[in-house]
């Protein structure tokens, strides 16, 4: 089968855009060039004259399956990455069963295998239930096709078992990725400590909950070599213990999420649990530091944590309520109205974070537009703009603050292996 994906724009290491039409053979990209012949290719898709960008890479997401699938599947999760532009993801571990065992793990592939219209890569375990001291057993669960290991909900809560899970980590040549939180500061806390948490009369959650976890395990991770790489940086204290820990040469990573790049707790109307994510919104001194990380490599990428929950469950008061927010659908989308449209960042820099970094730090074979390459890509609408609407929503869920926003740069297509998984035409 050959497929051309012809009138398009790349955007090249001077942010500028080039026309060019993409060869797919097999699944692989054979040439990217300017002028090809349709008529020698079995299929033929118009990209517009709109950007095309190599298929984004989100190494944070929630797909819920098994146990939550009444939030989310593998196959509306996937559906919703496809929608979002997205081409690879990483599912975090947080289910029921969690599978900490390579049974289990192999379980969740073979539904991934069936359901799934991208490429979801599963994250296990580090600790047995994820709460228990007890570690898993990385290397069986590294055979078994564990992406990474985390814990991610949760902090480790014992500096003993981190240090003897990196090191196994390290052993085995996965990374160790952690939601960091320690529940001894959280004193019930629902949302940033700050003015506005005395305002709704709720209890705050401290920024040290995070950076002081942070602290401890780099400290770790610095004794016993593991790549170790921090979920959802949301503190300004986050970011300058990874940059002091970079700075040391200690192997560390970190990414941010969209809503912690746009939103600050000053922006929460009400004690509404659409607004509820962990960590939390915080205060625009924490959101100016994420932004100055992001450009100066303190963090390296943009995840969504993509995380849904039911209607129910969320449209209730902050006491009440899950953590969590969905946003692979809108992430793109947000990232680039808000910040390569008002000049803050480049083009080139987001398809960097949002596509060729995550993959590079990872190791990937992802997150490129190169002759080779699998043909994973995405095209972006980057001038019809549009209002935020969750009637369009692939995934189950819709709790997201960002509903009724107006928005640019929504996806037009997106290919996997050059397999056309998801078109705005076909909605």
């Amino acid at each position: 089968m050959k497929t051309l994906i012809k009138n398009g724009n790349i955007v090249n290491k001077n942010n500028e855009l080039t026309p060019v039409s993409i060869w797919i053979e097999e699944g692989k990209i054979k040439a990217i060039g300017a002028d090809f012949d349709d008529t020698k290719f079995d299929k033929v898709y118009d990209a517009k004259v709109q950007l095309i960008a190599p298929g984004l890479v989100d190494v944070h997401v929630h797909l819920r399956e098994p146990g939550f699938t009444y939030k989310e599947t593998i196959n509306t999760g996937s559906k919703a990455s496809a929608r979002g532009g997205f081409t690879t993801v990483c599912a975090m571990p947080n289910l029921n069963p969690v599978p900490d065992t390579a049974e289990k793990l192999k379980e969740i592939y073979d539904i991934i295998q069936k359901d799934s219209v991208i490429k979801v890569l599963q994250y296990a375990p580090i600790t047995e239930e994820l709460r228990s001291e007890r570690l898993t057993d990385q290397k069986a669960l590294k055979e078994a096709g564990a992406f990474a290991f985390t814990n991610d909900g949760v902090g480790v809560q014992t500096a003993g078992t981190m240090y003897l899970a990196m090191k196994e980590a390290a052993e085995v040549g996965l990374a160790l990725v952690a939601h960091t939180e320690d529940d001894s500061l959280l004193f019930g806390g629902v949302m940033h400590e700050g003015e506005i948490s005395k305002k709704l009369g709720l209890p705050g959650i401290l920024s040290s909950t995070e950076a002081s976890q942070i602290a401890r395990d780099v400290v770790l991770a610095g004794e016993t070599g593991v790549h170790y790489h921090v979920c959802h940086v949301s503190t300004k204290e986050s970011v300058r213990v990874i940059r002091d820990a970079k700075r040391a040469g200690i192997n560390v990573t970190a990414e941010v999420s969209p809503h912690h790049l746009i939103l600050i707790d000053e922006d929460i109307p009400e004690d509404n649990g659409f607004w509820k994510m962990n960590p939390p919104l915080r205060g625009s001194a924490d959101r100016d530091a994420l932004i100055e990380g992001l450009l100066d490599g303190t963090i390296d990428c943009i995840a969504t944590d993509h995380a849904p929950h039911g209607l129910d469950e969320k449209n209730q008061s902050f006491m009440k309520a899950p953590f969590g927010i969905v946003g692979i659908e809108t992430a793109f989308q947000l990232i680039y109205t808000y910040f390569v449209e008002t000049g803050k960042f480049t083009l080139e820099q987001v398809i960097d974070w949002m596509a060729k970094k995550p993959a590079a730090i990872f190791g990937l074979s992802a997150g490129t537009l190169a002759i080779g390459a699998a043909a994973d890509i995405a095209i972006f609408d980057l001038e019809f703009e549009e209002v935020i609407n969750d009637k369009d929503f692939e995934s189950l869920a819709v709790n997201t603050p960002f509903v009724g926003w107006k928005v640019k740069g929504n996806t037009l297509m997106t290919f996997v292996d050059g397999k056309l998984v998801w078109s705005r035409e076909d909605v």
